[in-house]
């Protein structure tokens, strides 16, 4: 519909963590820079948090992006409502080992194996575990325990966790202090400002190449800003819904009235 009206190529708001789209602003450059600096310098424990929709798995799938294959072998892992037995096994199989094993010894003692292996062959492995406050202490007691495995001179695996604010939260308490001491990097990631959101919506506008850029008038800005708070996933719906009534109305410059028709129909979604 309006993506053939306005002539873009792609979609410019689409929810999906493309990393091709990432605008990089000030906190997420910087966001950025701690994740590279714990992996360069095998920090171990790397905790990234932030609000939901603001950006945490697309900078993580912009970081694998960065990764060279040869030298680095990622595990990552998306469902956090697992048990102890389950996050070893989904660990095995992200690593490409077919699980047979039944205890949880004998699971430990094969991850331990494998990434020997990989280290041996050169490669570092870095897990990737999303929604963590969503982990039991059990399963987060279990990744302490694995960050465990390792040679003379190296751990076997860098563990990023990434979470919503809660998980900052959940870290404090006393029972995970064992957990919470082994964190050496961390990072929260905080909504954008206004300049910052007017900046993103032109950054993915000029990427989708439209013909016919539309433009947002200040108002329409504002009212954006101000209605998702800075969320870029709030963000990106407001500016689809808001670009679907311009067209709808014919009109090349998106207005106040178009952000506030769309907030409303998202209202009533939700």
């Amino acid at each position: 519909m309006y993506k053939d009206y306005y002539g873009f190529e792609e979609m410019p708001f689409n929810i999906t963590p493309d990393p091709r789209f990432l605008y990089l602003s000030p906190k997420h450059q910087e966001a950025l820079e701690h994740l590279r600096y714990g992996i360069q310098q095998r920090k171990g424990f790397i905790v990234l948090t932030g609000e939901v929709g603001c950006g945490k798995t697309t900078l993580c799938r912009k970081l694998l992006e960065e990764l060279d294959e040869e030298n680095f072998e990622t595990v990552l892992l998306l469902n956090p409502e697992v048990t102890k037995d389950q996050l070893l096994r989904d660990i095995l199989r992200e690593l490409g080992v077919k699980v047979a094993l039944n205890t949880k010894v004998d699971l430990v003692n094969k991850i331990y194996e494998v990434l020997l292996k990989q280290i041996a062959s050169g490669k570092e492995i870095i897990m990737i575990v999303d929604e963590s406050q969503n982990l039991s202490d059990e399963v987060l007691e279990q990744i302490r325990l694995l960050s465990n495995l390792e040679t003379d001179n190296q751990k076997l695996l860098q563990i990023i966790l990434m979470g919503q604010p809660e998980f900052k939260e959940k870290l404090r308490a006393k029972r995970l202090r064992q957990l919470k001491q082994r964190v050496l990097v961390y990072y929260e990631l905080t909504p954008l400002n206004f300049s910052e959101t007017f900046l993103y919506i032109q950054h993915r506008l000029t990427l989708a190449k439209g013909k016919k850029l539309p433009q947002f008038s200040y108002w329409a800005l504002r009212s954006i800003f101000k209605k998702s708070k800075g969320i870029p996933r709030i963000i990106n719906n407001l500016c689809d819904k808001s670009l679907l009534s311009a067209y709808i109305g014919m009109s090349d410059c998106v207005s106040y009235r178009h952000v506030r028709r769309a907030h409303k129909e998202l209202r009533q979604l939700s």
